[in-house]
C-alpha cells in the first residue's frame, strides 16, 4: 500500500499546484476580456455616477490581485459570486445544471465503453474478419462525424420518425426518471458515438499487441483456456492504454457536452455556459470554465491512480 500511496500524494500535491495555476490563468484571461460587467448591468445609457457606485459594489474598483484572492477565497468557502444575468448564486446555477449534465456523460461514458470494449475485443480476435472489417468502418465514421451532426441526425431520423424519445428538452428527474432519461438517451448517444470510435481502435491495437507477448504464449503453453488467458492476461494488461485514452477523452467530451446540449436544448452547464459567454456574463464564465478544468485535471488524477493499481510493474520500479 505505501507503493500505492507516495506516488498517489505526489500527483495530489501536483493537482493542488496545477488547479492554483489554472484558476489564475483563467481570471488573468477573464480580465483581458473586453467588456465592463457594470455597463453590461445597468446598460450604455447609464450615469457615469451610477456606474461607478455598482464597480465599487461588486469590486471591480480594486486591484487585479486583491480581487484574484478574494474569489479564490470565496471558491474555497463554496461562494462563487452571484450571476450579473440570473441574479442568483453561482454555484447554485452550478449545481442545478450538474443534474443534467452529470447524468448525460455518465450514460456517454458508459455507452462509448460498453459499444467500444466488446467490439474492440472481438474484432481482434479475428483481424481482417467481418467484425474487424465492421469495427474498423465503424471507428473512421465515428471519428469523422462531429457529435451535434450526429445529434442532429439522431433527432431527425428516430426522434421525430418514431416518436419513441424526445427530440428535445428535459422534463425533470421531479417529473420521472424514465421520462428524464429517454431525455437523455439520444444526447448521450451522440457524445458516446465519437468516443466509442476511438476507444474501439485503441482497445483493438491493445489486445492484439498484448496476444503476441511472451507471457501470453507462456500461459497458452501451460494449458490456459482461451478465455482464462483473455480475462486473466490479455485485458488487464490491454485496459491500461484504454483507460489513457478514455481519460484523455473526458476533455472532447466535455466540449461535445456544449454543443449537443445546445442541440437538444438541455439545461445543464454546457447551455449554461453559452448563455453566460452570449449575455458576458463574466463571473458564471470564469466560474464554469473552471469547474470543467477541475474536472479535467481531477480525471487524469484518477487515472494516474489506476495506473499504479492496474500496472504492478510501477510499483515495482517505486
Amino acid at each position: 500500500m505505501h507503493c500505492i500511496a507516495k506516488p498517489i500524494a505526489k500527483s495530489l500535491s501536483g493537482l493542488i499546484i496545477t488547479l492554483l495555476f489554472v484558476s489564475f490563468i483563467i481570471f488573468l484571461v477573464m480580465e483581458a476580456v473586453p467588456g465592463d460587467p457594470a455597463e453590461i448591468i445597468l446598460g450604455m445609457s447609464a450615469q457615469p455616477d451610477t456606474l461607478a457606485a455598482l464597480r465599487s459594489q461588486l469590486g471591480l474598483d480594486r486591484p487585479f490581485i486583491e480581487r484574484y484572492l478574494h474569489w479564490l477565497t470565496g471558491l474555497l468557502s463554496g461562494d462563487l459570486g452571484n450571476s450579473y444575468t440570473y441574479s442568483t448564486s453561482v454555484a447554485q446555477l452550478i449545481v442545478e445544471r450538474l443534474h443534467v449534465t452529470l447524468p448525460l456523460t455518465g450514460l456517454a461514458v458508459m455507452l462509448s465503453v460498453l459499444i467500444s470494449l466488446p467490439l474492440g475485443v472481438t474484432a481482434s480476435a479475428k483481424p481482417n474478419g467481418i467484425v474487424d472489417s465492421f469495427a474498423s468502418a465503424f471507428s473512421q465514421i465515428g471519428i469523422a462525424l462531429p457529435n451535434f451532426w450526429i445529434g442532429l441526425l439522431l433527432i431527425i431520423g428516430i426522434a421525430l420518425t418514431t416518436g419513441w424519445f424526445p427530440a428535445g428538452g428535459f422534463p425533470g428527474w421531479d417529473n420521472g426518471f424514465w421520462p428524464s432519461l429517454k431525455a437523455l438517451m439520444l444526447p448521450s448517444i451522440a457524445l458516446a458515438i465519437p468516443q466509442a470510435a476511438v476507444l474501439t481502435r485503441v482497445t483493438r491495437a491493445a489486445v492484439i499487441e498484448i496476444t503476441n507477448e511472451d507471457f501470453v504464449r507462456t500461459a497458452r503453453a501451460k494449458g490456459a483456456t482461451p478465455n482464462y488467458v483473455l480475462w486473466h492476461h490479455v485485458l488487464p494488461n490491454a485496459l491500461i492504454p484504454v483507460v489513457t485514452m478514455l481519460g484523455m477523452q473526458i476533455s472532447v467530451l466535455i466540449a461535445g457536452a456544449i454543443l449537443v446540449e445546445n442541440v437538444f436544448n438541455l439545461p445543464g452547464m454546457g447551455t449554461l455556459a453559452y448563455q453566460a459567454l452570449a449575455q458576458r456574463d463574466f463571473i458564471v464564465i470564469q466560474n464554469v470554465v473552471l469547474f470543467f478544468a477541475v474536472v479535467v485535471i481531477f480525471i487524469n488524477f484518477l487515472v494516474d491512480a489506476l495506473y499504479n493499481i492496474l500496472d504492478p510493474r510501477l510499483r515495482i520500479r517505486r
